[in-house]
């Protein structure tokens, strides 16, 4: 069964070309949210598995968009990974993957290799 991950970033390049990256495998469902207003609404319609969540948006950032999740009964235990331009790999401790409270945090542009390795792992309890 496909896992399901919900795909919550402004920039709408970026999405389509990640959710098609991520769907070629086979192994996920991806729904996207442009808007990051909506994401809790559409985390709550879809229930996703794991987020990708962007951390720079118009309107609501990552962390407010996470703050909601937490406040949620049905999505305050679907792991996040948190995505930004604001920190390159060379600046996170192993070159990579940082950890933000009970978020991962992976640089932009995205590795496709490490974040399947990442979703691996966050999922891997599920």
């Amino acid at each position: 069964m496909a896992r399901k991950i919900l795909l919550v970033d402004d920039e709408a390049g970026f999405t389509q070309l990640l959710k098609m990256n991520l769907e070629k495998s086979g192994d996920f469902e991806v729904t996207i949210e442009n808007d990051s207003t909506r994401a809790v609404s559409t985390a709550r319609s879809f229930l996703p598995d794991i987020v990708l969540l962007d951390v720079v948006m118009p309107g609501m950032d990552g962390g407010d968009v996470q703050a909601q999740f937490q406040s949620s009964p049905e999505l305050r235990n679907v792991p996040v990974i948190m995505l930004t331009a604001l920190v390159d790999s060379a600046e996170l401790s192993d070159g990579a993957v940082a950890q933000s409270g009970s978020s991962i945090v992976l640089p932009k542009p995205v590795d496709l290799d490490l974040l399947l390795r990442v979703i691996d792992e966050a999922t891997a309890v599920i």
